[in-house]
């Protein structure tokens, strides 16, 4: 009887992780929409869909590893390489939007690169 009460516990806990991960991808996907510019809707890219990604992804690691009794190398090995790659990826478009002319949003505040990059073409 505890067996399977605990049983379920674990498919609800489970369950609430993947569709914590599936709310915040589909937020991620609103911020890509409504986000103004390109380094704006890049953060949302980056941050929110890999959190979103990872909470899936680990949620299909609990149920195969708990429930099947199978751990998955591969969900395992995705699971880092979405951890590692994604954030990279964002920040080096961001980057090269930067260094390419791509304009801020005509609201921002701070430019943070303009001076760096001054000092780069100058030396």
């Amino acid at each position: 009887m505890k067996v399977e009460i605990m049983g379920q516990i674990g498919e609800i806990l489970i369950g609430i992780v993947v569709l914590a991960g599936a709310l915040i991808s589909g937020l991620s996907a609103f911020g890509l929409v409504r986000l103004p510019d390109v380094y704006l809707r890049s953060h949302a890219a980056t941050k929110s869909a890999t959190l979103g990604v990872l909470f899936v992804l680990i949620g299909a690691f609990l149920y195969f590893s708990f429930y099947l009794e199978h751990v998955s190398a591969k969900l395992l090995l995705g699971i880092v390489f979405v951890f590692i790659t994604a954030p990279v990826a964002g920040h080096l478009n961001g980057r090269a939007a930067y260094r390419s002319g791509v304009p801020l949003w005509n609201q921002s505040v701070k430019d943070d690169w303009a001076q760096e990059l001054k000092k780069e073409e100058s030396q």
